[in-house]
């Protein structure tokens, strides 16, 4: 079992900061890997991470530390996951991207744009009988929805588990790429398609979280076998306080969005970090599209690594503070890391046949034939499969995907019902302990004006 990766960055001030704090900063660092943080009220906090990026770091050694083994990984048929984490402003899109991502000079290149060199120039360097191919996808996730960057009317992607290929975006383009300046090109156009807006934070935050997906197809022709590996590199949008950013409006509801997916994020790391061992836990995935699509990389089979992105200014200190606390929980989460490989289906082929007859399906079906020709209800079932209304009666994974689905969705729905009525309850019984206070006081009025009475009469 591996554990995640975890760095930190803390990104050099920025003029709103040294114009309210001069060249203060709440971060003594101890050395390359533990550092000292104070909080508001200069109390002081011991952090101890795998790497720490203080101001002034090079985008290389990030990329080299942080990046590089995963890229390689992705050769090896190994899936690969890099998020960046932090508040609103703290510079992850700047790690992620660089200043521009295509004009940029080669010093201050970001993530993305070196991960795409160094997956072609492995490929050229690869001395292993085989032929590489690479998909490139990238998705936003806008308000709890799951937006094609490469193609716009795609703005409600679903998402699928394959028993292959993991989680799958189901119908989301993808770019056969060739080179890194294709590459490049392709994921310029995505970024141009992303939701950004302006906060008092920053002059264009993003509104929403980015991913981008991808595939390496290795044919081994010697083995007849395919080798795949998916490497996914992850922009979050940033924690907010409207209080800092001034958010109302459409930007407001963005917010409360981004921070809602963000919490989910935050309960299924505290879920898969507080288990008792030898007791089943629910993790709770599918509470944001977000975590649901993240599932692979942080309970699965993947490598994967998080840059927590943090101001090192004394007025952002509190923020800082969360999104450290938050590495430091995601340090304890396992995972178990293997290549993903499947044989040429041409010469192995399955002799089981799974057969899954929907009663409702045929009825539709049926209904449909006596309306229409043969060939126009088999063009709609095929239709209504790829849009997953049906599923593929020969599929399987399929059927046990929505298995799965239906029973984790009842699984959350019975916790959620489990913490309403244990609220209920503790609402109740503080009612009940105010109810017998009251009326406690009600009886001992009542008996006061009983013996006054008395005391009159006698008098």
């Amino acid at each position: 079992m591996s554990t995640m990766k975890v760095c930190v960055l803390f990104r050099p001030l920025n003029p709103k900061e040294l114009s309210e704090f001069a060249d203060a900063v709440s971060v003594q660092g101890i050395n390359s890997e533990s550092f000292i943080v104070k909080d508001e009220k200069e109390q002081e906090f011991d952090f101890t991470f795998d790497r720490v990026f203080y101001q002034g770091s090079e985008q290389a050694d990030i990329y080299e530390f942080l990046a590089l083994p995963i890229v390689q990984g992705a050769l090896d048929a190994i899936n690969g996951t890099i998020i960046t984490y932090g508040q609103t402003g703290a510079g992850k899109t700047y790690c992620m991207e660089g200043p521009s991502i295509v004009d940029c000079e080669s010093k201050k290149k970001g993530l993305l744009q070196r991960v795409v060199d160094g997956l072609f120039e492995a490929i050229t360097n690869s001395e292993k009988p085989s032929k590489y191919t690479i998909k490139l996808s990238m998705v936003e996730i806008y308000m709890e929805k799951v937006r094609d960057l490469f193609d716009l009317s795609k703005d409600n992607i679903q998402i699928k588990e394959s028993k292959v290929h993991g989680i799958v975006l189901n119908g989301a383009t993808e770019v056969a790429i060739s080179n890194s300046a294709e590459a490049l090109q392709s994921l310029s156009s995505g970024i141009a398609n992303r939701a950004v807006g302006e906060t008092q934070m920053n002059m264009s935050s993003s509104r929403s979280h980015c991913l981008y997906i991808f595939i390496v197809h290795q044919d081994l022709t010697k083995d007849k076998r395919t080798k795949f590996g998916k490497l996914i590199l992850v922009d979050l949008a940033g924690s907010e306080k409207v209080e800092k950013t001034g958010a109302e409006g459409k930007i407001l509801e963005e917010a409360k969005t981004i921070n809602q997916s963000l919490t989910a994020l935050g309960k299924v790391i505290n879920a898969m970090t507080s288990s008792t061992p030898g007791k089943p836990t629910h993790i709770p995935y599918r509470d944001s599209k977000l975590t649901r699509i993240l599932q692979d990389a942080l309970g699965g089979c993947s490598q994967t690594a998080l840059l927590c992105c943090c101001s090192p200014s004394p007025s952002n200190s509190s923020e800082s503070l969360s999104t450290l606390r938050f590495g430091a929980r995601a340090k304890h989460v396992k995972a178990s890391v293997h290549a993903s490989c499947k044989e040429d289906l041409d010469n192995t082929k399955d002799a089981t046949v799974y057969t899954y007859v929907d009663e409702s399906r045929e009825r539709i079906l049926a209904k449909l034939r006596e309306r229409m020709t043969a060939d126009d209800v088999q063009l709609l079932e095929k239709l209504f499969v790829l849009e997953g209304i049906f599923f593929d009666p020969n599929s399987i994974d399929e059927i046990e995907a929505a298995y799965e689905d239906v029973t984790s969705r009842t699984i959350s729905s019975l916790h959620k019902a489990v913490e309403e009525l244990s609220t209920g309850v503790e609402k109740m019984k503080r009612e009940n302990v105010a109810l017998k206070a009251s009326l406690k006081v009600s009886e001992e009025f009542y008996q006061h004006q009983l013996e006054r009475r008395s005391l009159c009469f006698i008098l």
